[in-house]
């Protein structure tokens, strides 16, 4: 696993909020993979991320083939190879290898319940212009915020191979590793375990769409966090990047590099190189380069700026999903 622009510090040496996460995501998940690993320079993040993963994907009574299905839908919406191989492989966990080999190819589905899902899933990229909104229970639509926020922070801050050479895209390892973390993948998880982790003081009213389900606390205290990163910018840079997620509708620029250049250019210069990394993280993650990353060094040297950076454009894309359910329920 390579990450892109910073190695963060070996899961040994963490300690605090960070050390606690590792551990229910030992005891609970993966272990500390690497997605969380990129988020530990900004601990309030990571907890934030871990409790809505955790709460809408892992606990509680919905159905978990359901809910890996809309995680590798979403990631595929989103373009990240990383995240989609990683749920056909838990898919394979849970017994389903026809359904996972099926959601590897890019194929619908053939069970009804099952392709439904997908198509919703897929829909929401362009929440406003597909008239989008959620029939679903809190875990499976809190599943779908969760990766469409988790997508952009993977697909801005890692490769996309979690093993050398794409490995883990052979349908034998897939089954193989399906095998290993089936007992992990299977056991129930009760809700609620992750939100003693989150500053719930500082944590914003839950939505509405989420009734009282612990998924309702940990989104809204990912967006509070997230948020944050904004204040790294401007008034005008933040107005900027508010509009065109709102205008853009999801919309993947066809040339991302010359669309960012082209948005930017009536923010104020010491704006700029932010706007734009936070710009290409909304919607085409994967290509924010090691010369964008470089220019925001100059002025902010540390990784954690540049996870809080990253973290902001990704909620800005994933709350204008979000708003759309908010509109439902008014």
């Amino acid at each position: 696993m390579t990450y892109r622009f910073f190695t963060p510090t070996p899961t040994r040496a963490a300690t605090g909020p960070t050390a606690a996460v590792y551990q229910q995501l030992r005891d609970d998940f993966l272990g500390p993979l690497p997605t969380f690993q990129a988020l530990s320079a900004v601990p309030e993040v990571l907890a934030a991320t871990w409790a809505l993963m955790r709460e809408a994907l892992l606990a509680g009574d919905a159905s978990r083939v359901e809910r890996e299905l809309v995680a590798a839908a979403v990631s595929r919406a989103n373009r990240c190879q990383f995240c989609v191989d990683a749920h056909v492989l838990l898919l394979h966990a849970l017994g389903e290898p026809k359904l996972a080999e099926a959601v590897a190819r890019g194929e619908t589905p053939p069970e009804p319940r099952h392709a439904q899902l997908v198509r919703w899933a897929q829909a929401s990229r362009s929440p406003r212009s597909a008239d989008w909104t959620s029939p679903y229970r809190p875990e499976i639509t809190g599943t779908l915020l969760a990766f469409h926020f988790i997508n952009r922070v993977v697909s801005a801050l890692l490769d996309p191979d979690l093993l050398p050479g794409g490995l883990q895209r052979s349908p034998l390892v897939r089954s193989v590793g399906g095998r290993l973390y089936a007992k992990a993948a299977r056991e129930p998880k009760e809700p609620g375990r992750s939100l003693p982790l989150l500053d719930v003081d500082a944590t914003a009213a839950p939505p509405a769409w989420a009734g009282d389900s612990p998924v309702g606390v940990a989104y809204a205290s990912l967006r509070d966090a997230a948020t944050r990163g904004g204040d790294l910018l401007g008034d005008v840079a933040r107005q900027t990047v508010t509009a065109t997620v709102r205008w853009e509708d999801g919309r993947f620029p066809a040339r991302p590099a010359d669309w960012a250049v082209d948005l930017v250019r009536d923010v104020p210069g010491a704006d700029r190189i932010g706007t734009r990394i936070a710009l290409l993280t909304a919607f085409a993650p994967g290509a924010v380069s090691q010369g964008d990353v470089a220019l925001w060094r100059l002025s902010h040297p540390a990784d954690a700026d540049l996870v809080r950076l990253v973290a902001y454009g990704a909620i800005a894309a994933t709350d204008h999903v979000a708003r759309a359910l908010a509109s439902a329920h008014l």
